[in-house]
């Protein structure tokens, strides 16, 4: 029997006729038959799919471990959708790199989260291609005949903010660049550490490099030589509203290519930037007319800052995940909820994905558990929300973080000062592009998305340290009493969750007119950045946590072995960090698991067994009776 099925691909618009001589095949072949010509094609990668199907005439749900013969008639068109990128965990950089030479090309156009994460170390330099430097000569040309022909432009050849309206000679002009940088110099607060302040830097250099801002070549080469030579300007955290741009730590940033302030070099240490500087066979910068301007008006504070958060967001879910899928086998919860049909039947691309992952984890038909076993004929039936609704709250977590990751990378790719200089145009436009609002609105969400990751983490921290609610021993511990077990470690745990609620408060909303009335609205992005790498820290604390609770209470039950694959995190665990046979310091235990979650290690040891499963496309039969639905 041979059935035609037209396969259109949601999003992209691409249809394939895809013929199947088998009609034994699944849907789920289907549709990876039908990505797998799109990504040949179009030569891009797609990692672990999650597909959701559709019959185009109805739009009612196809399960993908369904034959394609009994549930579809020849030349019956589906539409499917799937998740692209949510799960990219290649650690490739996405823009042009000379490995060898450690050099990174930016172009302005193609900088991902990822990249800066890694430009962060100091391991690369930068450098341009050459048709970005011909696109910065033609705008600075434009910028240069403006001066030439004292012609009247904002930002060229005028005051800023209210002074907007005041005319600067042009004999005043490289004056007016030192007074507007040392002015703006106003930030307060813990300085950013060397890292984040290269994030920073480097993203500057990347918006830079898309031509617009009409800097000259050679201040725009002084800056990447300050760069590859890691002479880091110490920038203060706090002071940006965020509109128009992060005016503050910009103009931080600058002054120390100026001289002014303190930087930090491998060289040298902290020390006067002037001296870092001349230590480095560096010169001081001298900005030329509009360059001041270009240097400090722009989102790269809250932008450097949300690249970083997303990241550890992405970590953080992945991990999240993984020991949510270890607490439920300790506290012995059924995989009923985690049936392909069910969650088929709410397409969010999220629930879908994380309910595919710990049916991976958990499944015993594909990974014998013998703490499964244990519990086949229990009598309880439905397991607490924080157990079965994991993909449903995981899954939006997951949305939020890859509607997070888009703002972040097209703002990381977006000219974001102001005036632009438009070279096909001829024409300088002055605008709002600084304005922190996209990426300030996006780190508030990216915020509250994680922090119910570490909120239903403690819910079952709950669970497993009551007796009453997990069947283990009291605060899993032997000798209760005598022993106090992880009692304050759920103490620390709350408090965190706690901390967190208040941190989500979104800053976004909360508008301070400032500049005389002229900036009226602002995007107060900085606090969202910073807030939002707050929650990060607490998210991963409560993660380690609760992977300590989890492993402990998988001793108790020995000696039962879970699936494979968790039994390989609890032995990951048990390398560095020893069961609990009596109470022993507490904190440096939670500082250990919590460099296990920073360091990504979990996901990564998980990561092949979820693989595997995917590949295996493996069928579950979940039609059991009900006796053993705890199985």
């Amino acid at each position: 029997m041979v059935l035609r099925i037209p396969v259109t691909i949601h999003g992209v618009q691409e249809k394939f006729l895809i013929v199947c001589i088998d009609g034994q095949k699944t849907i789920r072949w289907l549709c990876e038959t039908a990505y797998q010509r799109y990504t040949e094609k179009y030569n891009i990668k797609i990692v672990n799919r999650c597909f959701v199907a559709r019959r185009i005439t109805d739009r009612s749900l196809l399960s993908l471990d369904d034959h394609i013969e009994q549930v579809l008639d020849d030349n019956e068109a589906i539409v499917i959708d799937t998740t692209k990128h949510i799960d990219d965990d290649d650690d490739s950089f996405s823009v042009a790199t000379d490995e060898k030479r450690h050099v990174v090309r930016l172009d302005g156009y193609h900088l991902k989260p990822s990249d800066l994460v890694r430009l962060s170390t100091g391991d690369y330099q930068i450098e341009l291609p050459e048709e970005t430097w011909t696109a910065i000569r033609k705008a600075r040309e434009i910028v240069d005949k403006i001066i030439d022909e004292k012609k009247v432009v904002y930002g060229v050849n005028t005051g800023f903010g209210s002074f907007a309206s005041t005319i600067i000679s042009n004999e005043k002009l490289a004056d007016l660049q030192t007074r507007l940088i040392v002015s703006h110099c106003a930030g307060v607060g813990e300085p950013l550490t060397i890292e984040r302040a290269r994030m920073m830097f480097a993203l500057r250099i990347n918006i830079l490099a898309k031509g617009y801002s009409g800097i000259s070549e050679e201040t725009l080469r002084k800056i990447i030589a300050a760069f590859n030579k890691s002479c880091i300007p110490e920038i203060p955290s706090q002071g940006t509203v965020g509109a128009s741009g992060d005016l503050a730590p910009l103009s931080h940033l600058a002054a120390g290519l100026m001289g002014v302030g303190r930087m930090w070099s491998p060289k040298t240490g902290w020390g006067n930037a002037r001296e870092v500087l001349e230590q480095n066979e560096l010169g001081l910068i001298e900005y030329k007319a509009k360059e001041g301007l270009t240097m400090i008006n722009g989102t790269q504070f809250i932008t450097a800052l949300g690249a970083e958060a997303v990241e550890r967001a992405m970590s953080i879910a992945r991990q999240a995940d993984v020991i949510a899928a270890l607490s439920t086998e300790a506290l012995r919860g059924t995989v009923r909820h985690l049936h392909p049909k069910l969650h088929a039947s709410r397409p969010h691309l999220g629930q879908n994905l994380v309910a595919e992952r710990l049916r991976s984890l958990l499944i015993s038909d594909v990974h014998p558990s013998e703490i499964s076993k244990s519990h086949a004929n229990c009598g309880r039936v439905q397991d607490a929300y924080s157990i079965r609704c994991v993909p449903q709250v995981h899954g939006i977590s997951w949305d939020t973080i890859r509607f997070v990751q888009k703002i972040i990378t097209t703002e990381m790719n977006s000219a974001t000062d102001n005036p632009l200089v438009f070279i096909g145009s001829n024409e300088v436009v002055s605008g709002g592009n600084f304005h922190g609002e996209y990426p300030a609105k996006s780190l508030d969400y990216l915020a509250i998305g994680v922090h119910e990751i570490g909120s239903l983490s403690e819910c079952r921290m709950e669970r497993l340290v009551n007796h009453g609610m997990s069947g283990l021993p009291a605060f899993l511990t032997l000798e209760g009493g005598l022993n106090s077990g992880f009692m304050i470690a759920h103490c620390t745990a709350a408090a965190l969750v706690s901390e967190n609620k208040v941190l989500c408060h979104p800053s976004s909303v909360d508008s301070i007119s400032t500049s005389a009335g002229q900036e009226d609205h602002v995007s107060m992005g900085g606090w969202s950045a910073r807030k939002a790498l707050k929650v990060m820290d607490n998210v991963e604390i409560l993660l380690a946590i609760e992977l300590l609770m989890a492993c402990q209470a998988i001793d108790l039950l020995y000696p039962l072995t879970s699936t494979p694959p968790l039994q390989a995190i609890h032995d990951l665990v048990r390398q560095s960090i020893s069961t609990w046979d009596k109470d022993r310091f507490m904190a440096h235990d939670i500082e250990k698991a919590t460099r296990i979650i920073k360091s990504g290690i979990v996901w990564k040891t998980a990561q092949p067994h979820i693989q595997n499963y995917l590949d295996s496309h493996h069928k579950i039969d979940f039609a059991r009776p009900a006796e053993c639905a705890h199985n």
